[in-house]
């Protein structure tokens, strides 16, 4: 179902983008923004094979956006936060943990840097300030490069000289969400987001290369960021070219 949702997402994210280029630019100013955020990072993968809320962890962001037309705008951004998840947090259909997990008994935790590049597709100009509506839904899509550090381990004592890992990885990823502004005032916006990141990688765990029968070699991980973030505007007014032609004439 994630899978189905992710790539319905990036879609129709493309899709909209991809028309927004041969629409006009219906502002004579431009904007850019540089933001701070709040919110949390979450994984899964095998030890998590759902998403599951009390995996959540504290995250922080920073980005610097500017706009290129009126519904299309760019975005570069720093997270970082820290991962964890736990089998015996794991449920199964009849509301216990299932008997892999219970007997494998694996916990990863760490940490994850990331630096992304996206694409916001906004439907409303919510910059525009003689308009009565100062929000905007919005899509995004992009890459991403990451940085994890993530310490695996298990109370099996048979599985542990297996299973007990740790180190560092670099990894790419693909992330997508969506996500809502709203300026504040002219100058502060406040923004929610929501997005999934899918891993090139099935080692942000050390599982994958591990029994084929206590884990699942055919999947990847990946992690999640959602949060507030508050962010500051900065305009440049642009001119048209005719004004600059008749006040040449002017002089």
């Amino acid at each position: 179902m994630i899978n189905f949702g992710f790539y319905s997402a990036l879609l129709v994210c493309l899709t909209q983008a991809g028309s927004a280029f041969f629409c006009p630019t219906a502002s004579a100013q431009t904007t850019s923004e540089i933001g701070l955020g709040i919110g949390a990072t979450n994984y899964r993968g095998e030890i998590a094979p759902k998403y599951q809320f009390n995996n959540n962890r504290p995250a922080v962001t920073a980005f610097y956006r500017r706009d290129i037309s009126v519904p299309i705008t760019l975005r570069g951004g720093l997270t970082a936060g820290f991962l964890r998840a736990a089998d015996d947090n794991v449920v199964g259909v009849d509301g216990q943990v299932p008997p892999l997990q219970r007997y494998r008994q694996t916990n990863t935790k760490g940490g994850l840097l990331e630096a992304s590049a996206v694409m916001e597709y906004n439907f409303l100009d919510y910059h525009f300030r003689k308009a009565k509506v100062h929000f905007t839904p919005y899509l995004f899509v992009g890459v991403a490069a990451f940085y994890a550090n993530t310490t695996t381990t298990t109370n099996n004592v048979d599985l542990a000289p297996r299973f007990d890992r740790s180190g560092g990885m670099l990894g790419f990823a693909i992330p997508a969400g969506v996500g809502f502004k709203y300026a504040l005032s002219k100058h502060l916006n406040l923004g929610l987001e929501a997005g999934v990141r899918k891993a090139f990688t099935d080692e942000l765990d050390h599982l994958a290369t591990q029994d084929p029968l206590l884990v699942n070699p055919n999947t990847q991980d990946w992690y999640y960021y959602s949060g507030v973030s508050l962010s500051y505007t900065f305009y440049k007014i642009l001119c048209p070219d005719h004004y600059k032609d008749n006040k040449e004439l002017l002089k």
